[in-house]
């Protein structure tokens, strides 16, 4: 199973990255972007680096690209066609069965050849998110407050800077 889902989601994210690629409309390249990010969080999810997935969306899917589309949003002004009028379902269909049948030959291929290392069981905790934490808090926790402390006084400083140009422009 999770060789047809490592399959799946590595055609997936190869057909959105040359989509998003040859597509003349920058809305449908964002979106193939999305995909194409989810896709690889994914393929985190397959490889058990929970963290990586959840930062994958949050962070890159999520957040960034929110900024992209609102930014294309704003500078695509004339009227385009949706991306799902011109899809067809024969193209759907035939990219499925086409993913299906890669995954049976690679499948088939693994089998024979032995094609896939075994995890060690020291490697089944390596990217969870107990792991991480656990590492963080323990043999990192001085730059980690180091890091907390120089975000929190940017963040100050970035709201002074605000407020002294905005009360600067008032007195004018």
């Amino acid at each position: 199973m999770e060789l047809y889902s490592f399959t799946f989601l590595a055609v997936l994210a190869i057909a959105s990255a040359v989509g998003m690629i040859l597509t003349r409309n920058t809305v449908n390249s964002a979106l193939l972007l999305v995909l194409n990010l989810l896709s690889v969080a994914g393929l985190y999810l397959v490889l058990q680096a929970q963290f990586l997935a959840l930062i994958q969306v949050l962070v890159y899917a999520g957040a960034i690209m929110v900024l992209f589309l609102f930014v294309i949003m704003l500078l695509n002004l004339d009227e385009e066609e949706s991306f799902f009028d011109k899809i067809r379902v024969k193209y759907i269909v035939a990219f499925l069965l086409g993913v299906v049948i890669f995954g049976q030959i690679l499948y088939s291929l693994g089998g024979i050849t032995d094609l896939l290392p075994e995890i060690s069981e020291e490697m089944e905790f390596a990217g969870t998110v107990e792991a991480l934490g656990d590492v963080l808090y323990t043999d990192f926790l001085f730059a980690f407050e180091m890091t907390a402390i120089l975000l929190t006084a940017a963040v100050v400083g970035a709201i002074m800077i605000a407020q002294y140009k905005k009360t600067d422009k008032g007195d004018s």
